[in-house]
């Protein structure tokens, strides 16, 4: 009996490693200026102004370069109301109609570093740079961007190293402390890439309150090229630890230079000028233009170059909508910025701050942000009193990603729209359509297409999951299951017999004191029960975190905003409105948090200069990145060794633990008409060592009873 039991045990493991999970990717959205209008003409003519183009740039969308400390800027998309030969006509932008001009700038480094190398030799104070597609990037010769680098660091960051241990750069690039001298005023440094040695430098910072090592190199071409700047302030020889601090690091990309060339191509940009622009007072830079012609097609991303891209509205008539976008889809925290202001109290709402929530289909908004004095406003007098800083979130009905069924799974209606209301920059769901007291975060509102094998779950997000457990024998039924962090919260069977081809799911619960919230839908468009594989098809899913419901008073404090009303705004609107319970001061070269993850950013600028600060919100994507070196301790002195103890009997071997729970799947793609299953050699994977670590658990286990 125990060996029976021992091999259903194996069996029940082995099948588990191979059940999982299929989720989305999570994305980070930057957006600039929404653009309303009839076609694509009408919206220049209406937004153009005295100019004959519009105009997306980094002060109105936070995807271009931007240096705050010195107010440069780089790139210009522009859409002009004539092309090369044709003028704009419907949604139609012609050839040459959308320009992309990139100007080179001068900058500062992020620190002063000391006026002359390890070598005794000038360095430079200031370095040239160019955006290029959002990125930023650095010329090799200063005024001709034909050859560029990729700017991979410019900061002044403290970092401190013990001998042996690496500073990672990024893109492979790692700085070394190899070795201080026995006098401790000097430290050997060493630069590589994927693990190979570049070059190395002795930094002597003997007498010296700091060092720069400027490391040069000849790059495509370009002879004694500046590609890294390090500057060391500190080195010590201690009986325990050896260490070196750092303190500022620069560095270029260069072993992947870009080279640009007229008539290159960057997706469906030309390059047309490397040089003198007539358009910016002949400053240096690039000029690009579509080479073939464009239609912004309603509900559609038509991509531009490098990860740009114009989102239309999903609208129908004599209406069009888009904006300028990139997607980030690489782990990192991202920033999203705001307007820039210099000098005058910012305003902030969804049309020049993509952090705050907007429907693009629908074009709704709710949230905006104002400083609320007529007091001047410079470096000198940046202080916003008590009250002079308003938030304000009103709710407002859209409708859901998709067309549910009119009846759920029960026969029962279901609404067509939904309340939501934006609250610092994350999108929420009152519980009680027109009262912005009770709060539930949304989680999901898509109309992504996925298929489920019977077992497998689909992630929802917050700890919530979805599983189709069976489909009947018959193939027209799926049993459904919700859980949180793995425990059970409801079921349904879903019934695909019905004349419309699918259902909806659509689950309510009792939520802080509300009957019958509904909190999940879930639209089921096909199933299907094969000899080998049982499959599911979802297409459609909205939920909200009901677990974690936000609770909204009068008087309840979010950072350094406090709530003054929770209801009626006025003219029937409803909403909530916040005032900093206390004076805020702006000062240079600051970062002064609000509330919820939105804070405005200040630049350093020199006494006497211009305040100049924008609102803005970090996003993060999660995922593997490389890790910043840690700052260690201070050494401390050496204890004296203690006596070794004696060695202690060895312990009874313990019980093996249960095996973690596999690694989820890849999402399943769309089922085909199943085949005679195949035998496939190959290297076992992660899932076969997991399978043949249970198997050695269980007979552990049957040979020791």
């Amino acid at each position: 009996m125990k060996r029976l039991t021992a091999t259903l045990m194996a069996a029940l493991m082995v099948l588990t490693v191979f059940a999982g999970v299929a989720s989305a990717a999570d994305t980070v959205e930057v957006r600039g200026p929404v653009y309303n209008g009839s076609s694509v003409s009408d919206i220049v003519d209406s937004y153009s102004g005295s100019s004959n183009y519009i105009e997306m740039n980094a002060t109105n969308f936070a995807g271009f370069y931007y240096d705050l400390d010195d107010g440069l800027e780089s790139e210009y998309l522009r859409i002009y109301n004539k092309g090369k030969e044709e003028t704009l006509s419907g949604d139609k932008i012609p050839e040459g109609g959308l320009v992309y001009y990139s100007v080179i700038n001068e900058t500062d480094f992020e620190i002063t570093y000391n006026n002359n190398d390890t070598d005794g030799d000038p360095i430079r104070q200031t370095y040239p740079v160019i955006g290029l597609f959002a990125e930023e990037y650095v010329p090799l010769k200063n005024d001709t961007p034909d050859l560029l680098a990729k700017l991979i660091l410019d900061n002044d960051d403290k970092v401190t190293l013990r001998t042996g241990t690496s500073y990672d750069l990024g893109h492979g690039y790692e700085l070394t402390a190899q070795q201080i001298d026995v006098e401790g005023d000097k430290v050997w440094m060493e630069l590589s890439k994927d693990g190979e040695f570049v070059d190395d430098q002795v930094v002597n910072l003997a007498n010296k309150a700091s060092a720069t090592w400027s490391y040069e190199e000849d790059v495509a071409g370009e002879d004694d090229v500046e590609v890294l700047r390090v500057r060391v302030t500190d080195v010590f020889q201690g009986q325990v630890d050896s260490l070196a601090v750092i303190e500022g690091v620069w560095m270029i990309d260069y072993m992947n230079v870009v080279e640009i060339e007229d008539d290159d191509t960057f997706g469906e940009l030309e390059v047309q000028i490397t040089g003198k622009l007539s358009e910016f007072n002949n400053e240096s830079g690039i000029k690009m233009w579509n080479d073939n012609s464009m239609t912004l097609d309603e509900d559609d991303t038509e991509e531009i170059a490098e990860g740009l891209a114009f989102k239309t509205a999903d609208v129908s008539g004599d209406v069009m909508r888009f904006y300028l976008m990139k997607e980030y889809t690489e782990p990192g925290t991202y920033e999203i910025r705001g307007q820039v202001f210099e000098d005058e109290p910012g305003n902030w709402t969804y049309a020049n701050f993509a952090g705050f929530y907007y429907d693009l289909d629908d074009n709704l908004t709710s949230e905006s942000l104002i400083i609320n004095t007529s007091a001047p406003f410079d470096l000198d007098n940046s202080k916003i009193d008590e009250k002079e800083l308003v938030y304000y979130a009103n709710i407002t009905e859209t409708g859901f990603e998709i067309d549910y069924n009119e009846e759920d799974t029960d026969g029962d209606k279901i609404r067509q729209t939904y309340p939501v209301i934006g609250l610092f920059a994350e999108e929420y769901v009152p519980l009680k359509n027109d009262t912005p007291d009770l709060l539930a975060k949304l989680i999901l509102d898509n109309d992504d297409k996925v298929t489920l094998r019977t077992g497998t779950s689909y992630d929802l997000g917050h700890g919530y999951e979805l599983t189709a457990q069976q489909i009947d024998v018959e193939g027209d039924k799926v049993w459904m299951e919700l859980s949180k962090d793995g425990e059970f919260v409801e079921d349904q069977v879903v019934d695909l017999t019905g004349e419309t081809g699918s259902a909806t799911w659509s689950y309510e619960e009792d939520v802080a004191g509300e009957d019958d919230v509904e909190v999940l839908r879930v639209r089921v468009t096909d199933v299907f029960q094969g000899q080998v594989d049982s499959l599911a098809v979802i297409e459609g899913v909205w939920m909200i975190d009901y677990m974690n419901v936000v609770e909204i008073e009068d008087d309840d404090t979010f950072g350094e905003l406090e709530v003054q009303t929770a209801g009626n705004l006025g003219n029937d609107v409803y909403g909530i409105m916040m005032s900093n319970d206390n004076s805020i001061t702006l000062d240079e070269d600051d970062t002064q948090e609000i509330a919820e993850g939105l804070a405005f950013k200040t630049a350093d600028v020199e006494s006497g200069g211009p305040l100049r600060y924008y609102l803005y919100k970090e996003v993060t994507i999660e995922g593997e990145e490389p890790a910043e070196p840690t700052e260690p301790t201070e050494p401390t002195e050496p204890t004296e060794p203690t006596e070794p103890t004696e060695p202690t009997e060895p312990t009874e071997p313990t019980e093996p633990t249960e095996p973690t729970e596999p690694t989820e799947p890849t999402e399943p793609t769309e089922p085909t008409e199943p085949t005679e299953p195949e035998e496939e050699p190959g290297i076992p994977g992660f899932e076969a060592v997991f399978a043949i670590a249970g198997l050695l658990a269980v007979a552990y286990l049957v040979r020791r009873n």
